[in-house]
């Protein structure tokens, strides 16, 4: 029998505090896709980051086709055909569609850039994911969805043997889904060997040929084939228990309206939105991508400008100029890309989790009080269980769960009155979702309004006490718990008549 083209022999690797991994060990053979699975924390993205060249193990040996690889940088693990397609994009926003596909192998003519052969060749390679996306246009003005298509071309632009999909559809719609499923398909057909990381079990089965589960850091079992394997088991090897119902819904008492919203209107926004939530209810919102759900949100937040319409909170108008006023009136939002707009990467656990009632804890007003800070960090650090080695921790080097976690801390810190969701389990492993699902209904029990924004049906159907569909810039229909099935809800959400020309 061959040897796996890929394999990690007995690889270590170990940070200040925490060890990532203790000597893992399998192997991917050529044309496989071979899950890589895992709670958050469970070493995933490190192992990617040592097969990537980011990172450097400290123990344990790469081999590819045969060969042992010590890759001192990631442009050292490109030569040797490997691309690995990470969940937090790397993507230089302020250039063009053609020059981040092609950035560091850019197509010359006597040490110039040959701008026609690369505006071809990137036409090429946008065409086969089957987007309509210039190549001209800046990264910057694009969605996140197009933005993970232009991540995943970028990718195969190398023309990679090993390449390695980390949550790849996180932000993509139903139809640039399917796409990358034929493409990796394809990849397999041709005798790549592709690893592909993701929390969502359907996709692990509809794609994936093998699979090996990682726990705090250890290898707890290969499987040479998933065909005979149940999602049960899968469950179970990731969190070392059973988890069997991960939304746990219990009915709970619902008090006056906390927010009303009166035929608001503003960018992204069709026609004019108007739905209540009482206190101690969760209200869902569903959509495709493009519905409008984020945009709402952040007009809800005053991160961005509604032209009409008005906003009540417990029955008190109020005026939403700011993200700042937003707060002052007890309502907040954990936004949808975690990184870029809920975090400050660069800073320690404990100053993020402050980072908005430090105005409380401050002395005449300018002065942090560092040990009140300490301490309010640590009555959250242990009541949300959040998995850090110490508060002084960048929140960058946390999981994405625990980093969502840190963001939950620092609005209970606060006397909020509704919060926003915005895609709050979004690349969080299934023992992570579960326990965020237990902070959302404690939320709701303290009488908290809660909007919860979600892509994933079985997420909003499972949580929430009803369900708002929003299709092409409106809310199209609110459903209660009671009357909601996924034929209708999707019914409510695809495009009709002229709209069914929407990619979706």
């Amino acid at each position: 029998m061959s040897q796996p083209y890929l394999q990690f022999d007995s690889i270590t690797k170990t940070f200040p505090g925490v060890r990532a991994l203790e000597e893992v060990s399998f192997g991917v053979g050529e044309g496989s896709v071979h899950a890589l699975l895992g709670e958050n924390g469970a070493g995933k993205s490190t192992l990617l980051k040592i097969l990537s060249g980011l990172y450097r193990p400290d123990g344990g040996r790469l081999i590819l086709g045969g060969k042992e690889q010590a890759f001192h940088s990631t442009a050292e693990a490109i030569r040797a055909g490997v691309a690995v397609i990470y969940q937090e994009l790397q993507l230089v926003p302020e250039l063009s569609v053609e020059e981040n596909l092609y950035l560091g192998h850019l197509p010359r003519v006597f040490g110039v850039v040959n701008r026609r052969e690369l505006r071809r060749r990137a036409l090429a390679q946008l065409e086969m994911l089957g987007e309509a996306i210039s190549p001209r246009a800046r990264v910057s003005a694009l969605s996140i969805g197009q933005r993970q298509m232009v991540e995943i071309a970028k990718a195969l632009s190398r023309d990679a043997k090993v390449i390695a999909f980390d949550e790849p559809t996180s932000s993509l719609s139903s139809r640039e889904t399917d796409r990358l499923f034929a493409i990796i398909k394809q990849l397999r057909e041709q005798g790549k060997v592709i690893l592909y990381v993701s929390h969502r079990m359907d996709e692990i089965f509809q794609t994936c040929d093998a699979g090996t589960v990682l726990r705090d850091g250890r290898h707890v079992e290969t499987f040479g084939s998933l065909t005979h394997v149940s999602r049960d088991l899968l469950v179970q090897k990731m969190v070392g228990r059973s988890i069997r119902d991960i939304f746990k819904y219990e009915a709970r008492e619902h008090g006056d309206v906390a927010i009303e919203v009166r035929d608001l209107i503003g960018r992204g926004l069709s026609k004019p939105v108007n739905f209540a939530v009482k206190k101690g209810e969760i209200l869902g919102f569903f959509g495709l991508v493009g519905a409008g759900r984020t945009e709402l949100m952040k007009i809800l937040y005053g991160a961005e400008p509604a032209t009409d319409g008005s906003i009540d909170i417990e029955g008190r108008p109020v005026h939403v100029s700011s993200p700042s006023a937003a707060i002052r009136q007890g309502i907040v939002l954990c936004p949808e890309d975690r990184k870029k707009e809920g975090i400050i990467p660069i800073r320690s656990v404990m100053e993020n989790l402050n980072l908005s009632g430090r105005r409380h804890f401050s002395r005449l007003g300018f002065i942090i009080d560092e040990s009140r800070e300490r301490k309010n960090a640590s009555e959250f650090v242990k009541k949300l269980g959040i998995k850090t080695p110490s508060l002084t921790q960048l929140i960058m080097n946390l999981s994405g769960g625990n980093q969502q976690k840190v963001i939950l801390a620092r609005w209970l810190s606060e006397q909020i009155k509704v919060i926003l969701l915005d895609e709050p389990t979004r690349g969080i492993d299934v023992g992570a979702k579960s326990e965020i699902y237990s902070i959302i209904y404690d939320l709701a029990k303290r009488g908290i309004g809660v909007i919860v924004v979600s892509s994933e049906l079985p997420e909003v159907m499972g949580i929430c006490d009803r369900i708002a569909v929003m299709r092409q810039g409106q809310v199209v229909g609110i459903l209660d718990r009671s009357a909601a099935t996924q034929e209708e809800i999707l019914k409510m959400a695809l495009p009709v008549g002229n709209e069914a020309n929407v990619a979706v």
